[in-house]
């Protein structure tokens, strides 16, 4: 393959050619520059290979496919081009004292028969991703937007658990929060183009990836490994979000997409639509103006059906209503039937600006709003089984009924807001040899949740049972539980409640070329400062009385559709809704109560953080060497309030002491880092990585919050007084890790991978919640919970991976994480596994996918482990091509209807069980690519 300048890469632009063959604005002596785009004039390639073979110099090309080497001597050398999917390029250039020499390259498909092979689809998205991975310093996965789009995925977190190592925790069977290699999603630093994200839920440093829609991403990177140059808040890994730039594609793009999915649970069809649009714009010579915009907009209806114990399963001790004995029994203090009715709308928006003079400056603006809403009604029935005589089953050691029980049925109208905004904007220079890159960015995230009502009504002396346990506890009762004249209005919770998360932050990289005893060597080193302040704001109103006999039968509606046994009648949620409206004025207010769930909650943290690092690479044949340091501080802060309720039976009086409370702590870290890079050949690459990071506490266990009750009481003459309370942790240190990383990576000729690694984490200072009573500073109580840090935790890890894409249109993706760790971690599992089966052809694109994931500890209650089990999903997406413009798609997600599971101590033990039925989607894109 042979090509000649000059070649059009753009119909509807100049040719690339003379654009590239002007100098531009502070272009260097003896430099060589280049961009890669393909022969449709439809793609420019990032993560190509481009080296000068004599010098052994080499880089991979940026986003808009442009590539530059400076202080090159002068004289005839070999450029040479590698990228997956397609044929190798080689060229001859010369190089002139005191000259800008340009050059264009053309890659095409090892498959000539199929022309856009490496231009669009799944193949397409997946070179581009498997190329970046092969050429970057660290272990990294990719996924791209064309791959995403090949399967029902919705949001970022749901893309994300296709990639090898990475799992999803779920809320509402949807995707929300991603983990890396088993590690908790709270340890991942996750930032959008490059600008770290606020987390807009209260208490969490974890990013909820359910607000970002997969159609405003470009790609998703984990860096399964960490560099100087990168945040060290990476005990899992980083993920960085990047949205569209125009330099993605050649000249003009744009697509738009209409769905309907449909939910059987519910029976509900819900609406979406997305567009984008990209363009490049020439301005002067040289000069060109990127645009490129995205708008999603996801409305859905969809429910659950669940059943939980509320407080898991212990060791109960009464007297026997057969016998008169007392009887050990092991069973549940309360069982609870949920029915959710939820609306979620998702709503995202990007407009990025980038200015390219030539390739020596670059200025880029990228933005990203996300907007997600969730409207949700639930309805509770609550058997309660603490008071009153029992009888045991004489088929089983875990069946009873108690006579003189309690029911308790209530409901949650809660609609709550969460939002993110991401801006940051930079710029990259080639000044002299030295590549100066600089940005500033803001992020701020919030969740809103006004007027959230909570109303409970309660009915005594009922009879009621549970049989037959396991995933659905068998539930039996007396009529007049499920007569609502039974049920008195008992409390009404209002809310207002507001979490914000802000953050600012800066950052300067400045890096050089040179060469060190005969070896091709960078130095690079750079500063970054970001503050960041979270605000958690409780505002609650706690109604005890008032209610004038109110029961439940006034709101009773017909009995909603559950799966998982009688539920009995409904609860009105307008009409609900417009007797609090109307009758508020008359309630009883509990002004202590009021005050504990407000002020107790409440609290402002602040934390900044600055850094600073330098690093060597160094190129000695083959073996790229990377070696650095890097340094942090961190300064943080933390304002809320001692709220502590005093009960005093002996005067028969209540009251709440308030004091505010603010504690300051500061910490550093210097963190060493070595990783190697060494190609065996063009297709067998080996890593190796020793890193160190770090997890700071997540704001709520950090916040200065204390929650205490005191309870004085006199019996048989002696007073007694009870205290007990759960509070904050200030001072609590943050996570520290060392992490060891060696993988092996061999990319055959066409698209495709088969890879493994080896990992091991030691980790110090993790955090837990624990009884620290007995600690020393807090005598005279009784309870006290407090997240404390937990000494050393170890995880080692497999991680295999295959990809493969076969002539005959064949697909195949499999990988698999396989890890070793102590119990002490939460959220984490032992297996994380997917496989992809698909077929893609010039008029068809079909796969299968599975997502598993093992059973993971997830904390300790009432001296038992508490598990979420295994949770294994199927989807199935089809795509038929009308033309080269215009495809329909079918989607069909958890197709075997696949439950959340968690137990206590044994899978026989329900802790809760949700369920949330099929889906299904029908779309048609428009887009001309």
């Amino acid at each position: 393959m042979k090509h000649t300048l000059p070649l059009p890469f753009s119909k509807s632009h100049k040719a690339v050619a003379m654009l590239l063959g002007l100098i531009a604005t502070g272009a260097q002596a003896n430099t060589l520059q280049g961009q890669i785009g393909d022969a449709q004039n439809k793609a420019l390639f990032e993560g190509a290979h481009v080296k000068i073979v004599e010098l052994n110099k080499q880089v991979s090309s940026s986003r808009d496919g442009r590539f530059i080497f400076t202080q090159i001597p002068a004289g005839n050398y070999t450029l040479e081009v590698s990228y997956i999917g397609a044929q190798s390029y080689r060229q001859t250039v010369k190089i002139d004292d005191k000259q800008v020499t340009t050059v264009s390259v053309v890659l095409e498909p090892l498959d000539s028969e199929v022309d856009n092979i490496i231009v669009v689809g799944q193949r397409a998205g997946q070179a581009g991703a498997l190329n970046r991975q092969k050429n970057a310093d660290g272990i990294m996965t990719i996924v791209s937007a064309d791959s995403i789009g090949q399967l029902p995925d919705q949001n970022a977190a749901e893309a994300l658990q296709r990639l090898p190592g990475m799992f999803i925790q779920r809320d509402q069977g949807e995707g929300r929060f991603v983990g890396i290699r088993g590690i908790d999603p709270g340890l991942n630093n996750v930032s959008i183009n490059g600008a770290n994200v606020p987390s807009p839920e209260a208490g969490i440093r974890s990013v909820a990836m359910d607000v970002i829609p997969s159609e405003i991403i470009q790609s998703l990177e984990v860096s399964k490994t960490v560099t100087p140059d990168m945040d060290a808040s990476a005990i899992g890994g980083s993920i960085n979000v990047k949205s569209l730039s125009a330099f993605d594609r050649q000249g003009q793009s744009y697509s738009f997409t209409a769905q309907g999915s449909h939910n059987e649970l519910v029976n509900e069809t819900s609406p979406k639509l997305s567009a984008s649009f990209s363009d490049i714009y020439d301005l002067a010579t040289s000069t060109q103006l990127g645009v490129a915009t995205a708008v999603s907009w996801f409305e859905r209806k969809f429910g659950s059906h669940n059943m939980e114990t509320d407080g898991g399963w212990m060791s109960l001790e009464q007297e026997s209503a057969e016998t008169g004995e007392d009887v050990e029994f092991f069973g549940a203090e309360e069982i609870e039937q949920r029915h959710y009715q939820v609306k979620r709308e998702r709503l995202g928006a990007a407009l990025n600006l980038d200015l390219h003079q030539g390739a020596m400056n670059k200025y880029y603006l990228r933005t990203l709003y996300s907007e997600f809403s969730d409207d949700e009604f639930r309805q509770r029935n609550e058997y309660r089984y603490d008071k009153g005589k029992y009888l045991i089953a004489e088929s089983s050691e875990t069946a009873a009924y108690f006579s003189d029980a309690e029911m308790d049925r209530d409901t949650k109208d809660r609609y709550e807001e969460q939002s993110i905004l991401s801006v940051v904007g930079g710029a990259e220079h080639i000044l002299n040899s030295w590549f100066i890159e600089y940005n500033l960015g803001y992020s701020k995230s919030d969740e809103a949740e006004p007027n959230r009502l909570d109303v409970d009504f309660a009915a005594e002396a009922l009879t009621l049972g549970y049989a037959s346990l396991g995933d659905t506890p068998t539930l039996s009762h007396s009529p007049s539980a499920h007569d609502l004249s039974h049920f008195s209005m008992d409390e009404i919770v209002w809310e207002d409640n507001l979490s914000e998360d802000e953050a600012i932050s800066f950052k300067l990289d400045i890096s050089k070329d040179f060469v060190l005893n005969g070896y091709n060597a960078q130095f690079k080193a750079g500063v970054k400062y970001s503050d960041r302040e979270k605000l958690n704001r409780v505002n609650a109103k706690v109604y005890d009385g008032g209610f004038d006999d109110v029961t439940a039968q006034q709101f009773a509606i017909d009995s909603p559709e559950f799966d998982l046994g009688g539920f009995g009648p409904g609860l009105s949620r307008q009409g609900i809704k417009s007797y609090f409206s109307s009758n508020q004025a008359s309630f009883d207010l509990n002004v202590l109560e009021s005050d504990i769930e407000s002020k107790g909650k409440s609290y402002t943290s602040q934390e900044t953080v600055s850094a600073l690092y330098a690093m060597l690479s160094l190129d000695v044949g083959d073996l790229n060497v990377i070696t650095g340091l890097r340094y942090e501080d961190t300064e943080y802060d933390t304002v809320g309030s001692r709220v502590e309720l005093l009960k005093n039976d002996i005067e028969d009086s209540e009251r709440v002491a308030i004091t505010p409370w603010e504690v300051s702590k500061n910490y550093d870290h210097l963190l060493p880092n070595l990783t190697m890079r060494y190609a065996h050949s063009d297709s067998l690459i080996t890593r190796f990585a020793y890193t160190q990071t770090i997890a700071r506490p997540s704001f709520g266990d950090a916040a200065a919050f204390q929650l205490l009750e005191s309870e004085t009481t006199l019996d048989d003459d002696v007073v007694q007084i009870e205290r007990k309370g759960e509070v904050g942790n200030p001072n609590l240190n943050p996570y520290e890790a060392s992490n060891i990383d060696f993988s092996i990576e061999y990319y055959p000729g066409k698209i495709g991978v088969l890879s493994a690694g080896l990992f091991h984490k030691n980790i110090d200072n993790y955090i837990a919640k624990k009884q620290v009573q007995d600690n020393g500073l807090w005598d005279g109580f009784e309870e006290v919970i407090q997240s404390v840090n937990g000494g050393e935790a170890e995880l080692s890890g497999l991680e295999l991976a295959y990809t493969k894409n076969f002539d005959n249109g064949l697909m195949i993706s499999a990988n698999g994480t396989f890890i070793d760790a102590d119990d002490a971690l939460p959220n984490q599992s032992d297996t994380v596994a997917n496989l992809m089966i698909g077929y893609e052809s010039s008029l068809l694109s079909a796969r299968l996918s599975n997502s598993y994931k093992s059973k993971s500890y997830i904390m300790t209650e009432n001296d038992g482990r508490v598990y979420q089990d295994a949770h294994n999903q199927i989807d199935f997406s089809v795509k038929y091509y009308i033309n080269e413009q215009t495809q329909v798609y079918f989607n069909a997600l958890n197709l075997t209807d696949e439950p959340l599971y968690v137990y206590h101590a044994q899978p026989r033990y329900n802790y809760q069980y949700e369920s949330y039925g099929r889906s299904y989607q029908l779309g048609i894109t428009l887009s001309s690519f």
